[in-house]
C-alpha cells in the first residue's frame, strides 16, 4: 500500500525540506523560481520558491532572494543529512508571464542556472522561462517533480479610467411599455 501524500504548500518566499515518506511540496509560479533540491542516497529533499534574482541590497536576509533562498535550502538540506556532493538540483520557473513589464522572470531563471553551476550541483532537470506558468509537485524522498504548464499571460494593467459622469437631470423622455 503506498503512503498518502501530505501536500505541503510553498508560497513566495518560503522553502521547506523534508525525509517523511509522503511529504509532496507544491506551488504555482510565474516569474518566480522554485529549486527542488534532493539526495537520493539519503532520501531528503527541499524546495524553495523566490522572487528576485541575486542578494537583498539592503545586505539583509530575505529568503525573497534567490542566494539567501538557495544557502537556506541547501543548509537545511545539510542539517537534515544530505550530503553537498550528492545533491542533485531541479529548476521551474522563471517565465515572462506579463506583457510590458521587466523580464524579471528572465533574470530568475538565469540567476537560478548559475546558481547550480557554481554550487557545484547536478543539475537533472530544467523547465525554465518562456511565457507560462506553472504548477509545482515535488516529492521529497523521492525526488519525482512533476509540473503542470498553464498559460496566464496578461497585458500590463491598465490605468483604471473614471466612468462617464451621470447627468444631474434626467434627458429626455423614458417611456415605459
Amino acid at each position: 500500500m503506498s503512503q498518502p501524500e501530505n501536500i505541503i504548500h510553498i508560497i513566495q518566499g518560503q522553502f521547506h525540506v523534508s525525509n517523511r515518506p509522503g511529504d509532496v511540496l507544491a506551488t504555482v509560479l510565474g516569474s518566480c523560481v522554485a529549486a527542488c533540491l534532493y539526495d537520493p542516497e539519503n532520501k531528503v529533499g527541499g524546495m524553495n520558491h523566490f522572487l528576485l534574482p541575486g542578494s537583498d541590497p539592503n545586505a539583509g536576509s530575505n529568503v525573497k532572494y534567490g542566494a539567501h533562498s538557495m544557502e537556506m535550502l541547501i543548509n537545511t538540506l545539510i542539517r537534515k543529512g544530505a550530503m553537498r556532493n550528492r545533491i542533485e538540483a531541479q529548476l521551474f520557473g522563471g517565465g515572462n508571464v506579463v506583457k510590458g513589464i521587466s523580464r524579471i522572470g528572465e533574470s530568475n531563471a538565469s540567476f537560478a542556472r548559475k546558481f547550480v553551476m557554481d554550487e557545484g550541483l547536478k543539475l537533472t532537470k530544467t523547465d525554465l522561462g518562456g511565457k507560462t506558468g506553472r504548477r509545482v509537485r515535488f516529492n521529497c524522498t523521492t525526488g519525482f517533480a512533476k509540473v503542470q504548464v498553464f498559460n496566464v499571460v496578461e497585458e500590463q494593467p491598465q490605468r483604471p479610467t473614471r466612468p462617464a459622469a451621470r447627468p444631474t437631470k434626467p434627458v429626455g423622455e423614458v417611456e415605459l411599455f
